[in-house]
C-alpha cells in the first residue's frame, strides 16, 4: 500500500481552493457630479440639431477627400463666398464638403454655375435621397 504525502504543491492548490471560495470582491461606488450649465448646455444643442433638416434642401458638394484638404477647402470656400454657410460631412472613408441649403433645384442649379468657375468638379447633391 502506498502512502500520500503532502507536497508543497498540493498544499498550495489546496490552500488557494479553501481561501479562493471565502474571498469577496471589492464593492465600490462612483459618484459623477457635473454643473448644471452642462444640461443646458447638451439641451441647446439637442435643439439646435434637430432643427436642422438635411433631407430635403439641396446642397452643392465641392470637394470629397481627405479631412485636411476637406478643412482646407472649406475655409477657402468661406473666404470666397461669404453669404454660403458649408459643414464637412464624413463619410467613410472620406470626408466631403456640402455647402449651401437650397430649396429648389432651380435655386441649387443656379448657384451652381457660379461655384464651378472656382471650384469645377462641384455638383448637386440632395441627401439622402
Amino acid at each position: 500500500m502506498r502512502i500520500l504525502r503532502i507536497t508543497p504543491l498540493h498544499f498550495a492548490v489546496l490552500f488557494c481552493t479553501v481561501m479562493g471560495g471565502s474571498a469577496m470582491a471589492q464593492t465600490n461606488t462612483v459618484t459623477v457630479s457635473q454643473d448644471a450649465k452642462f444640461e443646458e448646455l447638451l439641451n441647446e444643442k439637442r435643439k439646435i440639431n434637430s432643427s436642422i433638416t438635411v433631407n430635403d434642401r439641396y446642397k452643392l458638394q465641392i470637394f470629397y477627400g481627405a479631412n485636411d484638404k476637406a478643412r482646407k477647402a472649406l475655409q477657402d470656400f468661406k473666404r470666397d463666398f461669404k453669404d454660403l454657410d458649408g459643414t464637412i460631412v464624413f463619410e467613410s472613408p472620406t470626408y466631403k464638403v456640402w455647402v449651401g441649403s437650397f430649396s429648389s433645384r432651380m435655386d441649387a442649379e443656379r448657384k451652381l454655375s457660379e461655384v464651378r468657375k472656382k471650384y469645377p468638379n462641384a455638383l448637386l447633391v440632395k441627401p439622402n435621397k
